[in-house]
């Protein structure tokens, strides 16, 4: 079990595969990219199988969400996939990614065991969405979210994150976009984990933006504290139901006090959140020969130091030294 201090129980477990990616988001990362992690330093797909065994197996993960950087730019992906899929007991498996490529690789990796995707699409607008991105590729990640839902990986989840002056008046209209096409839409705050470190919280589209947009064209009921849970997102009802809507205010409205996950970055650190400044190595451990009880203590003691927030309304606070593409989501 991985226990807190607070007493919280991570069951999720956040794997980045790479810290590489074939977008440019202005959120993200600048224009010319980031100095990417040489090879050696990356886990090997069996250091990643191994760990997520452990993970599963002996300290009580049972969900697993592959991110990056980009996870489909990861080779072995669906090699990974389907290994751990094998494990006992089987763990929850999703994955986070730009959508691009998704299209030639959705039906691989649901039929290694894949359940499902969230695809991040912050706009409907390709000229909006070469402004974000730096890349011409609205296309692909349409064609991608498609091919998700045909191959089954439902319900396919749709992650936005509203800029001002780019992309901020476009809730309503995603928000239709994705009932009529049967996607679950979240909108994410803008979180200060940008390379540039440019994150000013003055100015930032916040969850109450969000909520009030949508109500110029919808009637959204709260599902009720009751049915969140751990989960990231406060979500409504739309117009009554069954379909739902949420938004993830990590900003604004923490959800710390119910976290229950546990990260591990491509280089193979334990990060207790994803604004720590601080990561606990486990690739040394691997590579040193270590057996798996000796790892599990090691992922144990990492959690037990979890801290009680993200520290983002201190006014210390200080953004993680490393950016989102290399930590992951």
């Amino acid at each position: 079990m991985l226990i807190d201090t607070y007493g919280r129980v991570a069951t999720d477990l956040r794997v980045s595969l790479t810290d590489r990616c074939n977008l440019r988001c202005t959120y993200c990362m600048p224009e010319e990219g980031l100095q990417w992690l040489a090879k050696p330093d990356l886990l090997t797909d069996d250091e990643i199988v191994r760990l997520i065994r452990i993970a599963v197996t002996e300290l009580g993960v049972t969900e697993v969400r592959f991110t990056g950087g980009e996870p489909l730019l990861r080779p072995g992906l669906v090699g990974i996939v389907e290994r751990c899929a094998a494990l006992t007991p089987r763990p929850e498996m999703s994955l986070t990614t730009n959508g691009i490529g998704l299209e030639r690789t959705a039906q691989a990796l649901r039929d290694v065991g894949l359940d499902r995707v969230n695809v991040s699409l912050d706009t409907l607008r390709p000229e909006v969405f070469q402004a974000l991105t730096r890349r011409k590729r609205h296309d692909d990640v349409l064609r991608g979210l498609q091919a998700a839902h045909t191959a089954g990986l439902t319900p396919v989840k749709v992650n936005a994150v509203l800029m001002p002056g780019l992309n901020d008046d476009e809730a309503p209209e995603l928000l239709a976009w994705a009932l009529e096409n049967g996607y679950e839409l979240r909108f994410i705050e803008q979180m200060p984990l940008d390379a540039q470190h440019g994150w000013k919280r003055e100015g930032m589209t916040t969850a109450g933006d969000i909520l009030a947009s949508l109500r110029t064209r919808f009637t959204l009921t709260p599902e009720g504290n009751e049915e969140r849970g751990s989960a990231p997102a406060e979500r409504w009802l739309v117009d009554g139901g069954p379909a739902r809507v949420g938004v993830i205010a990590s900003v604004t409205r923490p959800f710390c006090r119910a976290c229950d996950r546990t990260r591990l970055t491509a280089d193979g650190q334990v990060r207790t959140c994803l604004f720590a400044r601080e990561e606990s190595d486990l690739r040394g451990a691997l590579r040193s020969g270590a057996p798996d009880e000796e790892i599990a203590r090691l992922w144990r003691l990492a959690m037990w130091g979890k801290k009680a927030g993200s520290g983002l309304d201190d006014p210390s606070f200080l953004q993680p030294d490393r950016p989102m593409s290399a930590i992951g989501g």
